[in-house]
């Protein structure tokens, strides 16, 4: 059984372009109540369909100039439990993902410049215990920034 109906897409599809919509303006657009909008709107996040709420923040805009994606291999890679929680206490370390190929873990850091990541990286990652290695790849810059489309 499928968790979204067409209006649960049709609604989804009006916040994801502004979170900060109106209920009545969403309820006119799809020709339903205001009062069902916010019914749907609640229902997806409890089924985790919507998940997070709140506004996205310019990173460059706070001073964090260069963004990073940093491959870590691990000792073993059931080292990645007790990684994680070392990399939470790490603000600039803002994803983290477990991966497969050549690293073990892909993680995404913002930094003020160069050497604020380069100490990061020597101070803070290299040293947790069973990280054997990470490489670095700087963006230069952000093409692409959306959600998943809802068809």
């Amino acid at each position: 059984m499928e968790k979204i109906d067409n209006l649960d897409r049709q609604i989804l599809q009006i916040v994801i372009r502004n979170a900060r919509i109106p209920s009545k303006d969403v309820a006119e657009e799809c020709g339903v109540s205001r009062a069902a909008v916010h019914q749907r709107i609640q229902r997806m996040a409890d089924l985790g369909v919507i998940t997070g709420s709140g506004y996205h923040v310019n990173p460059k805009e706070l001073g964090y100039m260069t963004c990073t994606y940093i491959g870590v291999s691990l000792s073993t890679g059931s080292m990645y439990r007790e990684v994680v929680p070392q990399l939470e206490k790490i603000p600039e370390v803002v994803e983290c993902h477990f991966t497969t190929g050549p690293y073990s873990m892909l993680i995404k850091v913002y930094a003020r410049d160069n050497e604020h990541l380069m100490c990061l990286l020597n101070d803070q990652i290299q040293v947790i215990p069973g990280v054997t290695g990470t490489e670095t790849l700087i963006s230069l810059d952000q093409s692409i920034n959306r959600e998943i489309p809802v068809n």
